[in-house]
């Protein structure tokens, strides 16, 4: 007999977790579902002790799933279509994944528990498939997945696209005044030491910085870079992921772009899951656990409570006071008419371009602001460096 941990729901939607112990996991997993239970997860504890492994990446795992949707369709066993598939993989470790996969569905489990049991597959991917798996319907509900992970990712890469230029302009303009405070600064010390002169005050202050650079440059750069390290390792922390995300919600101007981008990812997310089958609640967890933003996440889970009491979903929200006002409104008219996995699609395509066009219009102003910075800060020390020069010059004129 082998321990397990079981991740389950009851009748009224609430998750638990268990650890039982059984000859088998489908056994296991056939036990508490002939008991009325909805099981998420059946893992070896063994499992659960196991190191972290590394994140999928999102294109490659696309990929896969299309190429896996179409044997399917062709009419492929689902176990010869994932030994195929491995096969054919070039990466090591995601290779050896799907060999582990496709032998846990030769003993009998789950190809969603197959896949849950691996630790680093999204938590919305495994959960569709169980909902697919329920439903009798693998192929619609892999078909949706993947509908909802492409937009998902044309969206992410039209935001990093706009982010770009952005970055370049701060990395040109951070290399730009180190190479004039660390190398051309102290060359014109040298020039004043020889002459002598009075120097005025923005140029000994200009003079000051470079020999400090110069020579605490390298000392100031590890410890900025060892508090830049403890700042993310504190961030990856829940009290440390929820006071960043406070942060990053309430900054000006992007803070409301960043909560719209997340709300839009929960209402595709939750549509998703809803149109495969999946109960409300179950379904509003798995989608707070797939969200980046720690506050929506804890505003989703708040919620959930109040939904199991038998409370609409929007009315759960809009108490959270984090969701946007539109994106409640819209929810409620979904409820009221019975659509509400298509009315959280509008939601979702509502927010994402509206997050694409603020920060279109954002990028447009912040460009010329890093160009007039870099530009008004290079004048500066240009000025201070020659402000002697032009002194100098002047008494000889007299």
């Amino acid at each position: 007999m082998t321990e397990f941990t079981v991740k389950l729901a009851d009748e009224r939607g609430r998750i638990q977790e268990q650890v039982h112990s059984a000859a088998t996991a489908e056994e296991l997993r056939a036990r508490f579902t002939q008991a009325g239970y909805l099981v998420y997860a059946v893992k070896p504890k063994s499992a659960l002790l196991g190191g972290a492994k590394k994140k999928i990446k999102l294109g490659p795992f696309l990929i896969f799933n299309q190429q896996f949707l179409t044997l399917v369709k062709a009419g492929l066993p689902i176990l010869s279509s994932l030994e195929l598939l491995a096969k054919r993989q070039k990466d090591t470790g995601f290779r050896s994944q799907l060999e582990d996969v496709a032998a846990r569905v030769k003993t009998g489990e789950s190809i969603s528990q197959a896949f849950e049991v691996q630790g680093n597959f999204p938590l919305v991917y495994t959960t569709t498939l169980l909902a697919g798996e329920r439903s009798g319907n693998l192929e619609e509900v892999l078909q949706r997945y993947l509908d909802f992970q492409r937009v998902a990712l044309t969206f992410r890469k039209k935001l990093t696209a706009s982010l770009i230029y952005p970055c370049i302009l701060v990395v040109m303009m951070v290399c730009l005044l180190t190479f004039l405070i660390s190398v051309v600064v102290p060359k014109f010390s040298e020039l004043y030491d020889q002459l002598g002169t009075k120097l005025p005050g923005p140029t000994l202050f200009l003079l000051a910085l470079g020999h400090d650079v110069q020579h605490y440059g390298v000392y100031a750069a590890v410890l900025i870079a060892l508090v830049v390290w403890l700042v993310l390792r504190w961030g990856r922390s829940d009290s440390g992921a929820l006071f960043v995300d406070r942060v990053r919600v309430g900054f000006p101007f992007l803070g409301g772009v960043w909560l719209k981008y997340q709300v839009g990812l929960f209402s595709r997310t939750l549509a998703t899951l809803l149109t495969g089958g999946l109960p409300l609640v179950p379904s509003l967890e798995t989608a707070a656990r797939s969200i980046d933003s720690r506050q929506v996440a804890k505003a989703v889970h708040n919620s959930v409570e109040s939904v199991r009491e038998g409370k609409g979903l929007s009315l759960s929200l809009e108490k959270t006071k984090v969701f946007p006002e539109l994106a409640v409104e819209m929810i409620e008219v979904g409820e009221s008419t019975g659509a509400l996995p298509q009315m959280l699609n509008s939601v979702a395509e509502f927010f994402e371009e509206d997050v694409q066009t603020n920060l279109t219009a954002i990028m447009s102003l912040i460009e010329p602001a890093i160009l007039i910075v870099m530009g008004v800060v290079v004048v500066g020390v240009l000025i201070a460096l020659y402000l002697p020069i032009f002194s100098v010059g002047n008494i000889g004129g007299q």
